[in-house]
């Protein structure tokens, strides 16, 4: 089959590797749309040190089951499917007790590290255990699917913090997830979201979203413009979802005393901790860890279907109609972050035109694998 290889840090190689073999209780699924992580871009550098080459990375993404194992009975092939991207053992004290993305013998799709190497999907097939798929609705596109990962990250992040109705919440990092916890945010009831990025596009999508401020840190004190917001006090609660020394501070200081923040970005294996701003403000800091009881719902739409993947796929293909693979990578080598934003999806030769049946207004986020067979 054909994949996408990181053959050595920033180099990518589309090239013939042998199909993955599936156990017993494994499925074989071909991979009709794959999103490009943040972190596999971060990845590719070295920087997180949780891409070793050589790996076949990616982990957001939905096929078609094409064989299954020998034991795998309530699945079949030909079934429309996306996967959770951690791999659980569901014999551990954290996963009996439901806290999977704990799990003592836990792998992510994709990850390559000193502990384990599994690969993704950024290839034709992918082999996938049975208990981390979810049956896909027909309404759901295999590119939407694709996005279902992140949704369930940024979820899972705001379960974490519980913010109350009438508090307000501030979320640093406007990329892909965070744009979704600013709808889930909204969605929960937050009376007021502040957006804190560097682009003023990701703002903008932030705004039309449901972000009732915007704060360009490049431009502006994120601290202080957020208390000058809220009569001096700070926000109730803060996101940081970037992963750096910089957005880290910001969220936190961001935040009243005795306020609450989440770290959801994982970029960096160690920041610069604000320590005497969270001792001497006596603040909750919580750490989000990719998800758990909420993937299901975040294929449905279950508890909070105002969490619109179809709304960010059509803001995205307004903003960016003529937005062209080869651009965003350009843009990428200057600027990681942005491609965060765009969520490009590898998508298999055949399905490009497909997919542009599904999202006639623009294929903003929709592109071929072929482009890197260079």
């Amino acid at each position: 089959m054909k994949a996408l290889v990181l053959t050595a840090y920033g180099k990518l190689e589309y090239r013939d590797v042998p199909e993955p073999g599936i156990g017993s209780t494994d499925v074989l699924v071909a991979v009709e749309a794959c999103g490009i992580c943040g972190s596999d871009v971060h990845g590719i550098d070295g920087s997180t040190g949780r891409r070793q080459p050589p790996v076949i990375m990616g982990h957001e993404a939905a096929g078609i089951i094409v064989e299954t194992g020998t034991a795998v009975k309530e699945w079949r092939k030909g079934d429309r499917v996306t996967f959770d991207s951690t791999v659980y053992c569901g014999a551990c004290a954290y996963c009996e007790c439901g806290e999977v993305n704990l799990c003592d013998n836990r792998m992510v799709l994709g990850v390559s590290c000193d502990e384990y190497r599994r690969d993704g999907a950024f290839a034709e097939l992918v082999a996938v255990p049975r208990h981390i798929l979810y049956r896909m609705p027909d309404d759901v596109s295999f590119e939407q699917a694709a996005m279902v990962e992140p949704v369930s990250i940024a979820l899972h992040a705001v379960k974490r913090v519980a913010p109350a109705g009438d508090e307000t919440a501030v979320v640093v990092g406007t990329g892909l997830i965070g744009l979704f916890v600013v709808q889930a945010l909204r969605a929960s009831g937050c009376s007021r979201v502040i957006g804190v990025d560097v682009d003023d596009s990701r703002l903008e999508l932030a705004r039309s979203l449901g972000a009732s401020d915007a704060i360009n840190a490049s431009h502006a004190n994120p601290a202080e413009t957020v208390r000058s917001l809220t009569a001096g006090r700070g926000a109730d609660v803060a996101f940081e979802v970037v992963g750096d020394t910089g957005p880290v501070q910001a969220a936190l200081s961001s935040v009243r005393k005795g306020g609450r923040a989440a770290l959801v970005g994982n970029v960096s294996p160690s920041v610069d901790f604000p320590l005497q701003v969270a001792v001497t403000r006596e603040l909750t800091v919580y750490g989000s860890n990719m998800a758990h009881y909420v993937f299901k719902s975040s294929v449905t739409g279950g508890p909070i279907p105002r969490v619109s993947i179809a709304e960010l796929e059509q803001l995205l293909a307004e903003q960016y109609p003529d937005l062209e693979l080869e651009q965003a990578v350009l843009e990428a080598e200057s600027s990681v972050d942005r491609y965060q934003i765009y969520e490009m999806l590898l998508l298999p030769l055949e399905r490009v035109k497909e997919s542009r049946k599904y999202h006639p207004e623009g294929d903003v986020l929709y592109h071929s694998l072929q482009v890197f067979d260079l």
